[in-house]
């Protein structure tokens, strides 16, 4: 079953020297499923992602010929229909908890604001769902976090934190933006069972964006590679280490190996063809 599906996507901002486009008629389906999205910095990955919860705002705008989710066309729903959507039914955990978490709110505040302003819950009800959220992403003394400042935590607990905001509305399709960045291995581990346990138990569709190659490879089901603004390969995330696509080819090369030659690794020969395609 499609959750999510969009064609020939396209974000342009409006700059002193012109129209710059960002997506460039991006095209992809997703199920209940997990969809990784890679490329450099630059190509267009996350601009992607918001552009399905219309977070892109002027001078920059999106434009596609259709971006159906669940049979609703999203680029022709009303702003306050859309606002429903937003959270409720699509949630984006954001790149860095350091940015995204409010730093004069305590995380409990921060957790129970939406579900006391959107669901008229009262303050012990919020209270509970919420820390049964947190509990939910492996958190162990929920109770204290409630209480805590967004400085007081660590980067994995951050991300946790935001990932649990988003999952207390129980979305039908969670957008992640580099969710496992700058965190050690154990707690990327950690991060990446809970959003796999999530895609199996509920049934939830995960658009995962990345610049990790290996790290896609091995917990996705199918990936998209962005270069400039547009979709250059699309494969199984299983055969992503036998890509085709030279442009892929190049990242590939370009990362460090165990075991490997202490030499300067290769940079990428890029070719203007791969923006015509």
């Amino acid at each position: 079953m499609t959750l999510l599906s969009v064609e020939n996507l396209r974000v342009t901002f409006d700059t002193e020297t012109g129209p710059v486009q960002a997506v460039r008629g991006v095209s992809f389906s997703l199920g209940r499923e997990r969809l990784g999205i890679v490329g450099e910095s630059g190509s267009g990955k996350t601009m992607t992602g918001r552009s399905v919860l219309r977070l892109i705002r002027p001078p920059g705008r999106i434009e596609a010929d259709a971006m159906v989710f669940d049979g609703q066309d999203l680029m022709r729903l009303p702003e306050p229909q859309m606002r429903a959507l937003r959270g409720r039914r699509i949630a984006m955990v954001m790149q860095d908890p350091k940015f995204s978490l409010n730093p004069v709110m305590k995380v409990g505040a921060q957790l129970t604001e939406g579900l006391r302003q959107r669901d008229r819950m009262s303050a012990k009800e919020a209270r509970t769902k919420a820390l049964a959220a947190l509990e939910a992403v492996q958190i162990r003394d929920p109770e204290r976090v409630m209480e805590a400042w967004p400085h007081e935590l660590s980067g994995g607990m951050g991300q946790r934190v935001m990932i649990a905001m988003m999952l207390i509305p129980e979305p039908d399709l969670l957008i992640a933006d580099e969710p496992t960045s700058a965190l050690d291995v154990t707690v990327q581990a950690e991060v990446l069972s809970i959003l796999d346990n999530l895609v199996k138990t509920r049934g939830m569709g995960l658009i995962f964006i990345s610049h990790d190659l290996r790290l896609v490879s091995r917990f996705c089901d199918r990936v998209l590679v962005m270069y400039k603004g547009r979709v250059v390969e699309e494969l199984a995330a299983r055969d992503l280490m036998q890509a085709r696509h030279p442009y892929t080819q190049g990242l590939l090369n370009c990362l460090p190996r165990i075991g490997g030659p202490r030499t300067p690794l290769p940079a990428l020969d890029r070719s203007a063809a791969w923006a015509k395609e």
